[in-house]
Formats: structure tokens, sequence, C-alpha cells
């Protein structure tokens, strides 16, 4: 009797290496000698992108991204992992271009499982406004899907994720929480209105978002991932910065918090913790709402740092448009640097 292989044993962005591994890895490459003067943006700032410059008004942002399903349904696991890859575009403030298939797929499996996997992530890049242009696949033990993307920005306009000013807010454009339920669900005791509403903020490009601060000024932004919203808040400070976060005020999705009390938490948001260690600092925050904090994202919002009045009239804008968003903090600058979390 052949193997039976599972589709789902847990994926997204919770199994992206951690934080401090990571780190790790990178420090062992060595630089160019030389820095290409067109290459705007690399790995050396933990952005989003690449960004390259190819003439006065144009660059190229190129990405990839790809992770285990999250979800059973295959489908929407492609429109899941589509929409997370097409994301690192909109963080840089750009537009997607093209895109290539990533796939790793038993030989054994069911290949209508495969068809569907393509069918979603093509439906999100089409309606990213991209062509999806070709890709590879590989035979493995397991499935992963995701996309190599391609767009563009103007090179006086991009969005990276380290130039928040003091004073500026916080501006984060997707609820919390999606980690924390899928990880209820796989064990079957999310209900199904809470997986619905983690799956449709999974789904949900962050194009609109990004189209529409870009309207205003601008420091800093990133989309908020693996390492939780505090690790890409982190990213985001530097070695300049300090954030105070009002906790209240993080959207966050319905039941994510009952589900972290019950203790439906990933390892992934434990070596999240575990990194940032003594940077961040809770004041009268629960513990289901600290892990909250901590939980990896898949297909995450956008985290924006810019001036106060451009937060308030981009949310104004956001939430007549039926995105869900919320100020939720201020960047400040400390003589011990860290973030600040208050109930």
């Amino acid at each position: 009797m052949a193997e039976e292989i599972v589709f789902c044993t847990g994926g997204g962005c919770t199994a992206k290496l951690g934080p401090a591994a990571l780190a790790r890895m990178l420090e062992k490459l060595e630089k160019p000698k030389v820095r290409d003067e067109n290459l705007i943006i690399g790995y050396d700032s933990s952005d989003d992108a690449a960004v390259y410059r190819i003439s006065d008004d144009t660059a190229i942002v190129q990405t990839l991204d790809f992770f285990p399903p999250m979800v059973e349904d295959p489908y929407l696991f492609g429109q899941i992992a589509a929409a997370n890859a097409l994301s690192d575009v909109y963080a840089m403030g750009g537009d997607v271009k093209t895109a290539l298939n990533i796939v790793c797929f038993p030989e054994q499996m069911d290949l209508n499982i495969l068809g569907k996997i393509l069918q979603g992530g093509n439906e999100k890049v089409q309606e990213a406004g991209g062509t999806l242009a070709g890709g590879h696949s590989i035979q493995d033990t397991g499935v992963k899907y995701g996309l190599s993307v391609m767009g563009t920005v103007h090179p006086d306009r991009i969005f990276a994720n380290n130039g928040c000013q003091e004073g500026d807010v916080l501006l984060l454009t997707k609820p919390l929480g999606v980690g924390i339920i899928c990880t209820a669900g796989r064990i079957g005791e999310a209900s199904d209105e809470a997986m619905e509403g983690a799956v449709q903020s999974m789904i949900r490009l962050n194009r609109r978002a990004s189209e529409i601060v870009r309207e205003y000024r601008v420091h800093g932004c990133t989309d908020v991932t693996g390492f939780g919203f505090l690790g890409h808040l982190k990213e985001m400070l530097g070695d300049s910065f300090s954030a105070v976060i009002d906790s209240e005020k993080i959207p966050r999705l319905p039941m994510s918090l009952e589900y972290a009390g019950e203790f439906y938490l990933t390892a992934a948001a434990q070596r999240n913790r575990n990194h940032l260690g003594d940077f961040v600092e809770f004041q009268g925050v629960s513990f289901e709402m600290e892990e909250l904090l901590f939980d990896p994202q898949t297909s995450g919002g956008l985290l924006i740092s810019l001036p106060e009045e451009d937060a308030k009239a981009a949310a104004a804008k956001m939430e007549a448009e039926g995105i869900c968003c919320g100020i939720v903090g201020r960047i400040t600058r400390e003589e011990t640097q860290k973030i600040l979390v208050k109930a």
C-alpha cells in the first residue's frame, strides 16, 4: 500500500527559519568588495525585496516566497501563497509585473491537487495586474508552493523598511492572529467562522493599501509575516529608534485571543519571542495579547511608518474601502532602545 501523504501539516510563514538562525547565516555571507551602485536595496537591510535601478525613472523589485500548506483546500492554499509572495512588491511601494511558479510536489499525489494550487495562484497574480510567465517544479516528499515575483517602482519612491522617523505613527493594514487560528484549525478546534476570517485576511492582496499610502509621506514600510508584528517592527527600528505600541489599538481576528488563551501556539512564535528577548517590554498586557504580537502571520498586512496626519487620512480612506486597519503605535527615540507595549 502506498504511503499516505498528508496535505496540510502546518505551513505558511510558520515554516520560516527563525530570525536568530537566519541572522547567523547571513552574517557568514561575504559582502561584495565593490557594491553595484544600481543595487538600491539588497539583503543587508533585512528588507522585503531587492530593488535594482535600470533607468532614472524605473527600478526592478525582485522577490520570492514559498512554503508548505496551512489550509486543507489546495485552491485556497494557492491563493494564500501567491498573495503572500506578491505582498513583498507592495511593501516596497511597487507594482507587480510578472511571476514565476515555484513548485515542490510528490509524484504519487493526485496532480489535480497541484492543478487547484496553480489555479489559485494564477488568479491572484491576475488580480495583482501581473502575468504568470512560467516557473519551475521538483518532486519532493511534501507540497510547497510560492512565486518568484518581479515588479517595478520609481527609484525615488521606494518604501524601504528602515526609514522611520521620530514622531511617526505606525499604521497596520490587516488584523493579526492567522497563525494562532490556523494552528487551532489544524487540530479541529477552530470554528468555521474563525477559519473563514483568517482565510479571507490571507487571500486579500495588499495592493490597494499600498496604492493608498503612496499618496502620503511614507517613511518606512514592511509586511508582517513570519517574524510576527514585533519581529518585523524591530527590523524597521534599526539601531536608532524605539516604539510605543498601544495593544488595544491592534486589529485582531475574531477568536484569535481566545485560541491563544487555549495555548494553540506555534513554535515559530516562541522563536520570535526568544529572539527579541529583553528588547520588548510589556506593561499590563495579557499573555494572549503577547502571543498575538509574536504570532507569525501568513500574508499579513503592511506596517507603515508615517506622520500622524497622513496616517489618519490614509486609515480613513482604507476603512471607507473596507480595509481593516489601525494606528497602533508611535516611533520614539529613547536612551535605551526598546519596544514598549502598553495595555
